[in-house]
């Protein structure tokens, strides 16, 4: 498959100096043409930095310390994102990879009208473009979402929660990115509107044909509405595969702890499992794999030496990557 961004060898701390902590660390990740790719993990594992590092949305003082993100325009030939200037930077956002951030009511303005900010994102990047242009283009993604035109001059407060997340894609969709990053946009909803949301948006991919980033930390989701899964533990990729292939055989023990802590829809019932302990302080990290301190299965090199992210030893290897010393790779990713 054509790739339309690939993350290497990423790096990213918080703080300067023999203090700072690493959150980001050696990832190696890329997001093909048209799928969804899904990002799973406990709260502190890196999904969310690893979101804005990808699009230089870091808060200060998050820092990138290394790698590269290269984005694969339509037209044009790749570039490094990292590498942008302010001004190219300014028209890539948006035009070119959009954010549907966590928390609707916190994302939009609760003093502006959906129009103003629907139609904000037009006047930013098309200046030329009349006012009559822009509210039409504002009314077409409302309808593509599924709000009525006739909302357009509501403001947040006077929408419900899964109407304000739909604002949010909408927003997001309106310059026609090539890649739109999710993050965990549907934590504060139901369950009910949760899969009319995400419905939605996987009926928008068919049509449009973005590519998505789904980050969340809820992996059952990521297994009904992912082609391929990545999983984060301690600010690495410890586990990627297709969705399918994560779900009926995880290598690593920590997506295998993932999938016992929700229950089963269909097939015999099982007994629920969690993982024992906490996630690692990033600040401290434990030695070896971060995740031996809480693994039923940790042995003897576990604890003093790194296992390196790499294709497994298995018939469908070359699909997948796990890095744990479980199961021996025959070569690294990235």
């Amino acid at each position: 498959m054509e790739p339309v961004l690939e993350i290497r060898n990423l790096n990213v701390e918080y703080g300067l100096g023999d203090k700072a902590v690493r959150a980001v660390r050696d990832v190696n990740l890329t997001l093909h043409r048209g799928e969804v790719l899904g990002l799973a993990g406990e709260s502190g594992s890196g999904k969310s930095t690893l979101a804005y590092g990808l699009t230089r949305l870091l808060a200060p003082p998050g820092v990138i310390t290394g790698g590269e993100v290269i984005y694969h325009p339509e037209k044009s030939d790749p570039y490094d994102v990292l590498g942008l200037s302010d001004k190219a930077l300014r028209a890539f956002r948006w035009a070119e990879t959009a954010i549907v951030f966590q928390g609707a009511m916190n994302s939009l303005n609760p003093v502006h009208k959906i129009s103003t900010q629907l139609t904000d994102v037009l006047k930013a990047h098309d200046p030329k473009m009349s006012e009559h242009s822009r509210n039409a283009r504002a009314r077409e993604m409302l309808k593509l979402v599924g709000i009525a035109a006739d909302r357009m001059d509501a403001y947040p407060h006077q929408l419900s929660g899964g109407m304000r997340q739909r604002v949010m894609i909408g927003m997001a969709l309106i310059l026609q990115p090539q890649v739109v990053i999710m993050d965990e946009p549907t934590t504060a909803l139901d369950v009910v509107m949760q899969r009319q949301i995400l419905g939605q948006l996987i009926e928008l991919r068919e049509r449009l044909g973005f590519s998505v980033i789904f980050i969340t930390h809820d992996l059952s989701l990521l297994v009904e509405f992912s082609n391929r899964i990545a999983i984060m533990y301690g600010g690495r990729i410890v586990e990627e595969a297709p969705a399918n292939t994560i779900y009926r055989d995880a290598l690593h023990p920590y997506s295998k702890g993932l999938l016992s802590s929700f229950p089963a829809l269909r097939g015999p019932r099982r007994e629920l499992a969690g993982i024992p302990g906490s996630p690692p302080d990033l600040a401290g990290m434990p030695s070896g794999c971060s995740f031996h301190p809480r693994c039923p299965k940790a042995f003897e090199p576990c604890s003093t030496h790194i296992p390196v992210l790499g294709r497994p030893d298995s018939p469908d290897g070359a699909a997948r990557s796990v890095a744990c010393w479980l199961h021996p790779t025959e070569q690294p990713v990235g």
